[in-house]
Protein backbone atom coordinates (compact mmCIF):
# COMPACT_ATOMS: atom_id res chain seq x y z
CA UNK A 1 0.00 0.00 0.00
CA UNK A 2 1.22 3.41 -0.93
CA UNK A 3 1.45 5.97 1.78
CA UNK A 4 -0.54 9.19 1.36
CA UNK A 5 1.61 12.23 1.14
CA UNK A 6 0.78 15.22 3.23
CA UNK A 7 0.34 18.35 1.16
CA UNK A 8 2.12 21.17 2.89
CA UNK A 9 1.36 24.57 1.38
CA UNK A 10 4.37 26.49 0.34
CA UNK A 11 5.24 29.81 1.89
CA UNK A 12 4.43 31.66 -1.34
CA UNK A 13 0.86 30.30 -1.37
CA UNK A 14 0.31 31.30 2.27
CA UNK A 15 1.62 34.77 1.57
CA UNK A 16 -0.71 35.14 -1.45
CA UNK A 17 -3.76 34.11 0.58
CA UNK A 18 -2.82 36.53 3.33
CA UNK A 19 -2.36 39.42 0.92
CA UNK A 20 -5.72 38.78 -0.85
CA UNK A 21 -7.59 38.32 2.38
CA UNK A 22 -10.88 40.28 2.44
CA UNK A 23 -11.00 43.22 4.83
CA UNK A 24 -14.26 41.87 6.33
CA UNK A 25 -12.61 38.56 7.25
CA UNK A 26 -10.17 38.11 10.08
CA UNK A 27 -9.22 35.40 12.53
CA UNK A 28 -10.70 35.77 16.00
CA UNK A 29 -8.59 35.05 19.03
CA UNK A 30 -9.20 31.61 20.46
CA UNK A 31 -9.55 33.00 23.93
CA UNK A 32 -12.26 35.54 22.95
CA UNK A 33 -15.56 33.61 22.67
CA UNK A 34 -17.64 36.76 22.09
CA UNK A 35 -15.58 37.91 19.13
CA UNK A 36 -15.76 34.49 17.52
CA UNK A 37 -19.59 34.65 17.49
CA UNK A 38 -19.87 38.06 15.80
CA UNK A 39 -20.99 38.20 12.17
CA UNK A 40 -19.77 41.09 10.09
CA UNK A 41 -22.26 42.11 7.41
CA UNK A 42 -23.10 45.34 5.60
CA UNK A 43 -25.75 47.44 7.31
CA UNK A 44 -29.15 47.44 5.64
CA UNK A 45 -31.97 49.94 6.04
CA UNK A 46 -35.32 48.99 4.52
CA UNK A 47 -36.64 52.56 4.14
CA UNK A 48 -33.30 53.81 2.85
CA UNK A 49 -33.48 51.17 0.16
CA UNK A 50 -37.12 52.07 -0.56
CA UNK A 51 -36.37 55.75 -1.09
CA UNK A 52 -33.29 54.94 -3.16
CA UNK A 53 -35.48 52.94 -5.54
CA UNK A 54 -38.22 55.59 -5.39
CA UNK A 55 -36.00 58.55 -6.27
CA UNK A 56 -34.32 56.61 -9.04
CA UNK A 57 -37.29 57.55 -11.24
CA UNK A 58 -37.07 61.17 -12.37
CA UNK A 59 -40.85 61.40 -12.75
CA UNK A 60 -41.21 61.04 -8.98
CA UNK A 61 -39.02 64.08 -8.37
CA UNK A 62 -41.09 66.09 -10.84
CA UNK A 63 -44.34 64.98 -9.19
CA UNK A 64 -43.03 65.81 -5.70
CA UNK A 65 -42.06 69.30 -6.82
CA UNK A 66 -45.51 69.80 -8.36
CA UNK A 67 -47.22 68.47 -5.22
CA UNK A 68 -45.21 70.75 -2.94
CA UNK A 69 -46.00 73.69 -5.21
CA UNK A 70 -49.73 72.89 -5.23
CA UNK A 71 -49.77 72.39 -1.45
CA UNK A 72 -47.93 75.66 -0.77
CA UNK A 73 -50.29 77.59 -3.03
CA UNK A 74 -53.38 75.87 -1.60
CA UNK A 75 -52.52 76.34 2.09
CA UNK A 76 -50.48 79.57 2.15
CA UNK A 77 -52.00 81.76 -0.55
CA UNK A 78 -55.53 81.87 1.02
CA UNK A 79 -53.95 83.58 4.03
CA UNK A 80 -53.16 86.54 1.79
CA UNK A 81 -55.87 86.04 -0.85
CA UNK A 82 -59.21 86.13 0.93
CA UNK A 83 -61.83 84.51 -1.28
CA UNK A 84 -65.42 85.71 -1.17
CA UNK A 85 -67.66 84.05 -3.79
CA UNK A 86 -70.36 86.69 -3.18
CA UNK A 87 -68.02 89.68 -3.44
CA UNK A 88 -69.50 91.02 -6.69
CA UNK A 89 -72.87 89.28 -6.68
CA UNK A 90 -74.76 92.60 -6.71
CA UNK A 91 -72.88 93.85 -9.79
CA UNK A 92 -74.13 91.98 -12.86
CA UNK A 93 -71.48 93.62 -15.06
CA UNK A 94 -68.81 91.45 -13.40
CA UNK A 95 -70.52 88.14 -14.21
CA UNK A 96 -68.65 85.68 -16.46
CA UNK A 97 -65.94 88.07 -17.62
CA UNK A 98 -62.98 86.74 -19.59
CA UNK A 99 -59.50 87.39 -18.14
CA UNK A 100 -58.93 90.32 -20.51
CA UNK A 101 -62.37 91.83 -19.89
CA UNK A 102 -62.06 91.38 -16.11
CA UNK A 103 -58.70 93.18 -15.99
CA UNK A 104 -60.04 96.01 -18.11
CA UNK A 105 -63.09 96.37 -15.92
CA UNK A 106 -61.17 96.29 -12.61
CA UNK A 107 -58.47 98.70 -13.77
CA UNK A 108 -55.48 96.80 -15.09
CA UNK A 109 -53.48 93.63 -14.54
CA UNK A 110 -54.29 91.69 -11.39
CA UNK A 111 -53.53 88.12 -10.29
CA UNK A 112 -56.99 88.00 -8.79
CA UNK A 113 -58.64 88.08 -12.21
CA UNK A 114 -55.93 86.19 -14.09
CA UNK A 115 -58.50 83.50 -15.00
CA UNK A 116 -61.50 85.78 -15.30
CA UNK A 117 -64.70 85.75 -13.22
CA UNK A 118 -67.42 83.21 -12.62
CA UNK A 119 -71.17 83.32 -12.99
CA UNK A 120 -71.50 85.46 -9.83
CA UNK A 121 -68.52 87.75 -10.45
CA UNK A 122 -66.25 85.66 -8.24
CA UNK A 123 -62.53 85.34 -8.95
CA UNK A 124 -61.83 82.00 -10.66
CA UNK A 125 -58.17 81.94 -9.53
CA UNK A 126 -58.91 82.70 -5.88
CA UNK A 127 -61.74 80.17 -5.95
CA UNK A 128 -59.48 77.42 -7.32
CA UNK A 129 -56.80 78.10 -4.69
CA UNK A 130 -59.29 77.97 -1.81
CA UNK A 131 -61.07 74.95 -3.29
CA UNK A 132 -57.77 73.06 -3.65
CA UNK A 133 -57.12 73.54 0.06
CA UNK A 134 -60.56 72.12 0.82
CA UNK A 135 -60.03 69.07 -1.42
CA UNK A 136 -56.53 68.29 -0.09
CA UNK A 137 -57.61 68.72 3.55
CA UNK A 138 -60.62 66.48 3.03
CA UNK A 139 -58.56 63.79 1.28
CA UNK A 140 -55.81 63.62 3.93
CA UNK A 141 -58.20 63.70 6.90
CA UNK A 142 -60.47 61.00 5.47
CA UNK A 143 -57.50 58.85 4.43
CA UNK A 144 -55.90 59.13 7.89
CA UNK A 145 -59.12 58.14 9.68
CA UNK A 146 -60.17 55.32 7.36
CA UNK A 147 -56.69 53.84 6.95
CA UNK A 148 -55.97 53.83 10.68
CA UNK A 149 -59.29 52.24 11.67
CA UNK A 150 -59.31 49.91 8.67
CA UNK A 151 -55.80 48.57 9.22
CA UNK A 152 -56.29 47.93 12.95
CA UNK A 153 -59.71 46.30 12.64
CA UNK A 154 -58.72 44.44 9.47
CA UNK A 155 -55.66 42.94 11.14
CA UNK A 156 -57.67 41.68 14.12
CA UNK A 157 -60.51 40.64 11.82
CA UNK A 158 -58.24 38.45 9.71
CA UNK A 159 -56.47 36.88 12.69
CA UNK A 160 -59.38 36.11 15.01
CA UNK A 161 -61.98 33.63 13.75
CA UNK A 162 -64.55 34.85 16.30
CA UNK A 163 -64.23 38.44 15.10
CA UNK A 164 -64.34 37.19 11.52
CA UNK A 165 -67.76 35.60 11.99
CA UNK A 166 -69.26 38.84 13.36
CA UNK A 167 -67.58 41.27 10.98
CA UNK A 168 -68.53 39.27 7.88
CA UNK A 169 -72.23 39.74 8.70
CA UNK A 170 -71.76 43.48 9.22
CA UNK A 171 -69.77 43.79 6.01
CA UNK A 172 -72.32 41.89 3.92
CA UNK A 173 -75.12 44.16 5.15
CA UNK A 174 -73.34 47.48 4.59
CA UNK A 175 -71.56 46.44 1.37
CA UNK A 176 -74.89 45.85 -0.36
CA UNK A 177 -75.88 49.51 0.13
CA UNK A 178 -74.59 51.77 -2.69
CA UNK A 179 -71.87 54.04 -1.30
CA UNK A 180 -73.15 57.19 -2.99
CA UNK A 181 -76.62 56.58 -1.57
CA UNK A 182 -75.30 56.03 1.94
CA UNK A 183 -73.15 59.18 1.84
CA UNK A 184 -76.06 61.23 0.45
CA UNK A 185 -78.43 60.09 3.21
CA UNK A 186 -75.85 60.81 5.91
CA UNK A 187 -75.19 64.30 4.51
CA UNK A 188 -78.92 65.05 4.47
CA UNK A 189 -79.30 63.79 8.06
CA UNK A 190 -76.22 65.49 9.55
CA UNK A 191 -76.28 68.55 7.31
CA UNK A 192 -73.95 69.89 4.64
CA UNK A 193 -70.52 71.15 5.55
CA UNK A 194 -66.87 70.13 5.63
CA UNK A 195 -66.96 68.01 8.78
CA UNK A 196 -70.34 66.58 7.85
CA UNK A 197 -68.85 65.27 4.61
CA UNK A 198 -65.83 63.92 6.51
CA UNK A 199 -68.22 62.08 8.82
CA UNK A 200 -70.22 60.67 5.89
CA UNK A 201 -67.10 59.44 4.10
CA UNK A 202 -65.53 57.84 7.19
CA UNK A 203 -68.45 56.38 9.14
CA UNK A 204 -68.36 53.27 6.93
CA UNK A 205 -65.45 54.06 4.60
CA UNK A 206 -63.03 52.08 6.74
CA UNK A 207 -65.02 48.86 6.31
CA UNK A 208 -63.85 48.16 2.76
CA UNK A 209 -60.24 48.76 3.82
CA UNK A 210 -60.65 46.44 6.81
CA UNK A 211 -62.08 43.69 4.59
CA UNK A 212 -59.17 44.05 2.18
CA UNK A 213 -56.67 43.72 5.04
CA UNK A 214 -58.59 40.81 6.47
CA UNK A 215 -57.89 38.86 3.28
CA UNK A 216 -54.21 39.83 3.32
CA UNK A 217 -53.77 38.88 6.98
CA UNK A 218 -55.38 35.48 6.44
CA UNK A 219 -52.63 34.66 3.96
CA UNK A 220 -49.85 35.50 6.44
CA UNK A 221 -51.30 34.28 9.74
CA UNK A 222 -50.73 30.55 8.99
CA UNK A 223 -47.08 30.84 7.99
CA UNK A 224 -44.46 28.94 9.98
CA UNK A 225 -43.17 31.86 12.05
CA UNK A 226 -46.71 32.87 13.00
CA UNK A 227 -47.56 29.31 14.05
CA UNK A 228 -44.36 29.18 16.11
CA UNK A 229 -45.25 32.44 17.87
CA UNK A 230 -48.74 31.14 18.56
CA UNK A 231 -47.33 27.96 20.11
CA UNK A 232 -45.13 30.10 22.37
CA UNK A 233 -48.23 31.95 23.64
CA UNK A 234 -47.56 35.31 21.98
CA UNK A 235 -50.54 37.71 22.46
CA UNK A 236 -52.68 38.52 19.42
CA UNK A 237 -51.80 42.22 19.52
CA UNK A 238 -48.08 41.45 19.41
CA UNK A 239 -48.60 38.85 16.69
CA UNK A 240 -50.40 41.40 14.56
CA UNK A 241 -47.97 44.28 15.18
CA UNK A 242 -44.73 42.28 14.88
CA UNK A 243 -45.44 39.30 12.63
CA UNK A 244 -48.15 40.50 10.23
CA UNK A 245 -48.27 44.27 9.66
CA UNK A 246 -44.54 44.69 8.83
CA UNK A 247 -45.01 42.32 5.88
CA UNK A 248 -47.93 44.40 4.56
CA UNK A 249 -46.05 47.70 4.21
CA UNK A 250 -46.20 47.70 0.42
CA UNK A 251 -49.89 46.73 0.55
CA UNK A 252 -50.64 49.65 2.89
CA UNK A 253 -48.84 52.11 0.62
CA UNK A 254 -50.61 50.71 -2.44
CA UNK A 255 -54.01 51.11 -0.82
CA UNK A 256 -53.18 54.62 0.38
CA UNK A 257 -52.18 55.50 -3.19
CA UNK A 258 -55.69 54.72 -4.38
CA UNK A 259 -57.53 56.17 -1.39
CA UNK A 260 -56.18 59.74 -1.56
CA UNK A 261 -57.24 60.44 -5.17
CA UNK A 262 -60.54 58.64 -4.55
CA UNK A 263 -61.56 61.07 -1.80
CA UNK A 264 -60.78 64.07 -3.99
CA UNK A 265 -62.84 62.52 -6.78
CA UNK A 266 -65.69 61.81 -4.36
CA UNK A 267 -65.68 65.40 -3.09
CA UNK A 268 -65.71 66.79 -6.63
CA UNK A 269 -68.47 64.42 -7.72
CA UNK A 270 -70.69 64.98 -4.67
CA UNK A 271 -70.25 68.74 -4.80
CA UNK A 272 -70.99 68.64 -8.51
CA UNK A 273 -74.29 66.91 -7.70
CA UNK A 274 -74.98 69.52 -5.02
CA UNK A 275 -75.03 67.09 -2.07
CA UNK A 276 -71.48 67.52 -0.80
CA UNK A 277 -70.15 70.67 0.79
CA UNK A 278 -72.25 73.68 1.61
CA UNK A 279 -72.27 76.79 -0.59
CA UNK A 280 -70.13 78.65 1.98
CA UNK A 281 -67.26 76.16 1.59
CA UNK A 282 -65.21 76.64 -1.62
CA UNK A 283 -65.11 73.44 -3.64
CA UNK A 284 -63.71 72.39 -7.00
CA UNK A 285 -66.82 70.32 -7.61
CA UNK A 286 -69.12 73.28 -6.99
CA UNK A 287 -67.03 75.51 -9.28
CA UNK A 288 -67.28 72.86 -12.02
CA UNK A 289 -71.03 72.63 -11.41
CA UNK A 290 -71.44 76.39 -11.73
CA UNK A 291 -69.32 76.59 -14.89
CA UNK A 292 -70.76 73.52 -16.61
CA UNK A 293 -74.01 75.03 -18.01
CA UNK A 294 -72.10 77.58 -20.11
CA UNK A 295 -68.70 75.98 -20.58
CA UNK A 296 -68.87 76.51 -24.35
CA UNK A 297 -69.48 80.26 -23.97
CA UNK A 298 -67.36 80.82 -20.85
CA UNK A 299 -64.65 78.09 -20.90
CA UNK A 300 -62.45 79.97 -18.39
CA UNK A 301 -65.03 79.23 -15.66
CA UNK A 302 -65.17 75.48 -16.35
CA UNK A 303 -61.83 74.12 -17.54
CA UNK A 304 -59.41 75.59 -14.94
CA UNK A 305 -61.08 73.84 -11.94
CA UNK A 306 -61.37 70.64 -14.01
CA UNK A 307 -57.66 70.83 -14.84
CA UNK A 308 -56.62 71.44 -11.22
CA UNK A 309 -58.81 68.61 -9.89
CA UNK A 310 -57.34 66.25 -12.50
CA UNK A 311 -53.79 67.45 -11.78
CA UNK A 312 -54.03 66.85 -8.04
CA UNK A 313 -55.57 63.41 -8.58
CA UNK A 314 -52.89 62.36 -11.09
CA UNK A 315 -50.02 63.60 -8.91
CA UNK A 316 -51.25 61.72 -5.84
CA UNK A 317 -51.93 58.58 -7.86
CA UNK A 318 -48.53 58.50 -9.59
CA UNK A 319 -46.62 59.20 -6.37
CA UNK A 320 -48.60 56.60 -4.47
CA UNK A 321 -48.20 53.88 -7.08
CA UNK A 322 -44.47 54.46 -7.49
CA UNK A 323 -43.95 54.50 -3.72
CA UNK A 324 -45.92 51.27 -3.47
CA UNK A 325 -43.67 49.68 -6.12
CA UNK A 326 -40.55 50.91 -4.32
CA UNK A 327 -41.74 49.56 -0.96
CA UNK A 328 -42.31 46.10 -2.41
CA UNK A 329 -39.38 43.95 -1.14
CA UNK A 330 -39.15 42.29 -4.56
CA UNK A 331 -38.04 45.55 -6.17
CA UNK A 332 -34.80 45.93 -4.19
CA UNK A 333 -32.19 43.63 -2.81
CA UNK A 334 -32.12 42.84 0.88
Amino acid sequence: MSKKKKLIPSESVVETVTENEDALFRFAKKTDAVESEKIIAPRYSYWKSVFRVFFRKKINIVMIVLMILVALIAFIMPIFWEYDPMENVTNSQTFSLSPKAAMEYFGGFSFKYLLGTGSMGNSILYGIVSSSRTSLSLAFICAAINMTIGIIIGAVWGYSKKVDAIMLVIYQIIANIPGILLVSVLVYIVGSGFWSLVFALTITGWLGIAYFFRNQVMVIRDREYSLASRCLGTPITRMVSKNILPFLTSVIVTLLASELPAYISSEVFLSYLGIGLSAQVPSLGRMIQQGQPAFLNYPWAFWPPVFVAALITIILYVLGQNLADASDPRTHML
